[in-house]
């Protein structure tokens, strides 16, 4: 549906579009002056919603079957005077360790920008209002449109990543605390959701490259300054990303070598603990062999001799067994 469309004329807001008012929307892109911009926002719009906001604008149809799909990856193209770029949204659901993803297709011409928001992540409301509330940077045109959604789109990047450290310090701690902790499925769906956030983060970046060397026809020169700062920060991203992802790796082969040392702990303890009762069995199994002659069958002190030499080798063992750590 559409969230909001308006006309902004030298950093200033002009009119509005709530709802589905289509006709308002052919008035607003006819009424553009030279120097107006029209911004309409949609949100998980229908096939028709979407084919009626493209033919008032003009958008490509290529680029439009993408905007609908919604299920591709970060990418900077051209059609004719309008520019297509795909956003992939990110944010956080703490309770299950996972990073959803949405998409955020900007389309880009000479006097509008149709945004196309699909998921939850990212909305555009306050981008929009903090772009309204910044005159100068609005009077950019739609190169400030464009650098308002990256902006949002990258600082939930960030959100996201800080909130990925904490999970990862947890698992650090908890991989090299004292008690057995079983890691490997956690680290599994981090690093999961580690490759998911690689999807979107990396390809993005040869997109902003562009807009911040002013490299992109369309994109004013004295905007490039404004993406440079994203792209900063959207390498920033990456980087805690690829961080993140080593670490991972590096708690996982700890958790698997701590592991396989428990494993050697737990057989040696098993083989002393054997060692104790097979001995004394040994010495009972002698005894109780039902020989004629037999030095102790006629002594007097023979079974309490029997006892004490069981007792004395489970000590001996249990103290041999003590002092190398077995036990």
């Amino acid at each position: 549906m559409i969230v909001d469309a308006a006309r902004y004329r030298d950093g200033h807001r002009l009119s509005d579009a709530p709802g589905h008012d289509l006709d308002h929307l052919r008035d607003l892109r006819a009424g553009c002056s030279d120097g107006d911009v029209a911004w309409v926002g949609l949100h998980d719009p229908e096939d028709d919603e979407l084919a009626e906001v493209a033919a008032v604008f003009d958008l490509h149809p290529l680029a439009v079957e993408d905007a609908r799909d919604a299920h591709q990856r970060p990418k900077l193209e051209r059609y004719g005077q309008t520019l297509f770029l795909v956003l992939k949204t990110l944010w956080y659901v703490d309770a299950d360790d996972a990073v959803e993803t949405g998409e955020i297709d900007v389309f880009v011409g000479p006097d509008f920008v149709v945004t196309v928001r699909h998921g939850v992540g990212a909305p555009l409301d306050g981008a929009r209002s903090s772009l309204e509330s910044h005159e100068e940077l609005l009077r950019h045109g739609t190169a400030a449109v464009l650098h308002a959604v990256c902006d949002r789109v990258v600082d939930e990047y960030e959100k996201v990543v800080a909130e990925l450290m904490v999970d990862v310090d947890e698992v650090e701690a908890s991989v090299f605390s004292d008690e057995r902790t079983q890691d490997a499925d956690r680290i599994y769906v981090l690093k999961r959701e580690l490759a998911e956030m690689r999807r979107a983060v990396m390809p993005l970046r040869e997109p902003l490259r562009r807009l911040s060397g002013g490299e992109v026809d369309g994109v004013a020169v004295k905007a490039a300054p404004y993406f440079r700062d994203i792209a900063d920060h959207l390498d920033l991203v990456a980087e805690d990303v690829e961080s993140l992802d080593g670490l991972l790796s590096t708690a996982f082969d700890a958790h698997a070598t701590r592991i396989s040392m428990q494993q050697n702990d737990d057989m040696r303890k098993i083989s002393a603990g054997a060692a104790l009762v097979v001995v004394p069995t040994l010495i009972a199994g002698v005894y109780g062999m039902n020989f004629e002659h037999m030095p102790e069958l006629a002594w007097r002190f023979g079974y309490a001799y029997a006892l004490l030499l069981m007792g004395g080798t489970v000590a001996g063992l249990w103290w041999l067994f003590k002092r190398s750590g077995w036990l």
